[in-house]
């Protein structure tokens, strides 16, 4: 990757009128405040739909994108909804915060009532949009549909002819579901629609979209209802083994994800068959992929299923190398982002140096003065993405305000800020990450604002109180982007687009130079 910088923002948090951010005006409005302060990214997280719990890493689908996202005013002004309609819906109490039940019970109702009106079989942009799509779109419309039939629940539970996809049951669903299947077609339609607008607005801009997909599925998904063969489930379609971490210094029990786990050598004889496709699908939606969890691509964590902990895990080799060889003859050479945090064993540290991918440097992760780390700028070397912090982690105003004394004497010492004010220590962590060697620097906007707990994004192993923060678009101040675009100068990261009105003011006032000369010349003479 070029050296440049960008911001991280997701989708969700955007301001916007109806509840949650989307692919709204203040979207748009989103790419041209980047682009005035030079930047050349915006990295955002996942696009998929959110189940339980909220998160767009627990998705219904690795190929669908998310509903709530779809912009009710578009709607309205292609008629199929009324102001009134919208208005009179309630999204939530806080502009600032987003709630999820509230969006649930109101937006999807008014989605659908869109659908009724549009009149979807007789538009041919449509038709095209599902028989390009087929590939993933039939099961997942069938998915959702037949999971509404059976009040939501999860498809380990419904009845085992549909569960277990017997031939006649599908027959008899799609028929019985067909309109709701339609449905559920029509708003991917929306969605990839509205977002593909977005994207080339963002991309004349000058800005690329840094996407985020996780490493594994949600079970109860699309993908592992579809296609149970690419998983490891025995014969009654359960979970042998499930995704997570060991027991480290931060949790004594580990953390028991619950993913299914992949059957690699499946997926192997298949030539990596899903995974192409998924990559493919992944960049038409975005310019570069960030891949959470890459170490597992090299030994993934394997818990028996039913374990209530993930003490008694084991590691399994996963597919190494092969796989991205796989991936760069069918799709070519790829922008991908490797997230490659945590403890790194010989072996992900030489995946990640044959696949040639950028790792993650994370600043919040560099100040213990008792352990020697590798995201102290000094260590980075040019192939590398920093960040401040991650989604995950805590606002650079809220973690250094909990550093002890000797973590925060370290850093100050590193940094030789003591007589910066506390109040101002977060922009020189913010100027530390823009000014290392690092090709690529992507700063949460939390981080440039300096804004506190209030502002963060998840805390993971927690319910309830996560992917909630929006913002207040009064914080997008013109003195901000200007201060953004002057840190972004000068540690060289300019966007290409900048860079050439930078240079054309710079010839302008070249040719400008003679005519000023001549106009002393003439002020000397009167």
């Amino acid at each position: 990757m070029k050296r440049a910088s960008g911001v991280l923002l997701p989708v969700a948090s955007l301001p916007s009128k109806y509840g949650i951010g989307c692919f709204s005006r203040e979207a748009y409005e989103w790419i041209d405040y980047l682009k005035g302060a030079g930047q050349s990214y915006w990295q955002i997280l996942p696009l998929a739909p959110t189940s339980y719990g909220d998160s767009p890493y627990q998705s219904f689908s690795s190929f669908a994108g998310n509903p709530y996202f779809i912009d009710l005013e578009a709607l309205i002004e292609d008629g199929l909804l009324t102001r009134e309609e919208c208005d009179e819906a309630d999204f939530g109490e806080d502009e600032f915060s987003v709630d999820y039940g509230k969006i649930y019970e109101n937006r999807i109702p008014l989605l659908h009532l869109a659908y009724e009106r549009s009149e979807a079989w007789k538009n041919p942009d449509f038709t095209e949009f599902v028989q390009e799509n087929a590939y993933w779109l039939e099961d997942y419309a069938l998915f959702m549909a037949v999971k509404e039939r059976f009040n939501g629940a999860p498809w380990s539970e419904w009845a085992e002819d549909i569960r277990k996809r017997w031939g006649y049951s599908l027959d008899y669903y799609r028929r019985e579901c067909y309109y709701d299947i339609e449905f559920y077609k029509y708003l991917q339609y929306l969605f990839h629609k509205q977002w593909m607008k977005l994207k080339t607005y963002a991309n004349r801009n000058g800005i690329e979209i840094i996407g985020d997909i996780p490493i594994y599925v949600a079970f109860d998904s699309a993908d592992a209802w579809a296609s149970p063969e690419l998983f490891q489930f025995d014969e009654d379609f359960q979970p042998v083994a499930v995704a997570g971490c060991p027991p480290d210094a931060f949790s004594a029990d580990g953390q028991l994800w619950g993913n299914p786990l992949y059957r690699w050598d499946y997926h192997r004889q298949t030539g990596y068959e899903w995974w192409c496709r998924r990559l493919d699908h992944c960049f038409r939606l975005y310019d570069v992929v960030r891949i959470d969890h890459f170490r597992g691509f090299d030994e993934y964590y394997s818990i028996p299923f039913g374990a209530k902990t993930a003490k008694k895990g084991r590691w399994e080799k996963g597919p190494g190398i092969e796989l991205f060889h796989t991936l760069n003859r069918r799709l070519g050479e790829k922008q991908i982002i490797a997230e490659d945090l945590g403890f790194l064993t010989p072996t992900v540290a030489k995946l990640l140096k044959d696949s040639g991918y950028p790792g993650m440097k994370v600043l919040e992760f560099a100040f213990d003065p008792r352990e020697e780390t590798n995201y102290l700028p000094h260590s980075y070397d040019r192939n590398c993405v920093v960040y401040t912090g991650t989604h995950d982690n805590e606002t650079l105003v809220q973690w250094y305000a909990g550093l002890d004394d000797d973590s925060r004497a370290f850093a100050e010492e590193y940094m030789d800020n003591a007589d910066t004010p506390e109040e101002l220590k977060y922009w020189d962590f913010v100027r530390m990450a823009m000014m290392s060697c690092a090709n690529t620097c992507v700063i949460p906007i939390q981080d440039y604002m300096g804004l506190d707990k209030t502002a963060r994004i998840n805390h993971p192993s927690t319910l309830g109180c996560n992917w909630k923060w929006r913002l207040d678009p009064e914080l997008l101040t013109e003195e901000l982007s200007r201060k953004i675009y002057a840190l972004t100068k000068i540690s060289a990261r300019l966007s290409d687009l900048m860079k050439r009105r930078e240079r054309e003011s710079q010839e302008k006032a070249k040719q400008k130079e003679p005519e000023r000369e001549e106009q002393k010349e003439e002020t000397k003479n009167l």
